[in-house]
């Protein structure tokens, strides 16, 4: 099923803001600890306005989009402006975007389609880091959680192409109970030399998405929780374990460092 990132990322995005609206400009960020609640307002908008800068100008490399970030407004009022019309021009240019449309990102799918999913999730999960300031936590759509999930574990803890795979590690399975949806990943590590920065590394940890394997241990919790135990949020029923909590806790580990 094809999800909806538009929808998602105006709804998500709309309770970001509303959440944020009346919450105290130097509170602390529960989840972002170092961050107040106007860095986080700044930060999501700052991030909507980088990629909406990258598809509408179909950019090939990164270095435009951040030179034209602004300076960050002094106060709360200029926050609130600045993200507002961030998120306007971010959704329209990705309305008047094809998906299948090239552009840079970060990751080995160059297209604008990328950027839809990537934005619906970067907002549901900050959407959370502000409803943990303003102690107002509501719950996520399944299968945007579902895709969040599925998301972190295809971009953010794999391995990069450019690396080469050793699957040295255990085998773990993830398990949304609502949505019935299921993941098997392989903990390994990758080697390399990084063509973008030009750093070596050497059986970095990382897991990667299998097809079949028997698992060593499971871990069980709504899509809505295994998305946000991934990103490291609270969630609202800890998820279940079954199986080696010493090979969940190298799992852990290897999210943990991915997310940081």
């Amino acid at each position: 099923m094809e999800l909806d990132y538009l929808g998602h990322l105006a709804r998500e995005s709309a309770r970001f803001a509303e959440v944020l609206v009346d919450a105290d400009p130097q509170a602390s960020v529960p989840s972002c600890p170092e961050w107040t609640a106007d860095d986080l307002l700044w930060h999501l908008g700052e991030v909507f306005l980088f990629w909406g800068t990258i598809v509408r100008e179909r950019l090939t490399d990164p270095a435009a989009a951040e030179e034209a970030k602004p300076d960050r407004p002094g106060d709360r009022p200029g926050l609130l402006d600045f993200y507002e019309r961030s998120t306007s021009e971010l959704m329209q240019t990705l309305r008047d975007t094809p998906p299948d449309t090239p552009v840079w990102t970060w990751s080995d799918d160059h297209t604008a389609g990328f950027v839809r999913r990537r934005m619906a999730q970067e907002a549901l999960i900050h959407r959370l880091d502000a409803e943990l300031t303003a102690d107002a936590v509501t719950d996520f759509d399944a299968d945007l959680a579902t895709d969040g999930v599925l998301e972190g574990l295809q971009y953010f803890f794999s391995p990069p192409v450019w690396g080469t795979w050793h699957a040295d590690g255990p085998v773990g399975r993830l398990r949304a109970t609502d949505t019935g949806a299921d993941w098997l990943v392989q903990l390994g590590s990758f080697s390399g030399l990084s063509p973008n920065t030009g750093k070596t590394w050497d059986h970095e940890p990382s897991v990667k998405l299998v097809d079949s394997a028997d698992p060593t241990f499971t871990l069980s919790a709504s899509a809505r929780d295994l998305d946000a135990w991934l990103w490291g949020r609270p969630p609202l029923i800890e998820p279940v374990i079954d199986g080696s909590t010493a090979d969940l806790e190298q799992f852990r580990a290897i999210i943990a460092a991915g997310i940081d």
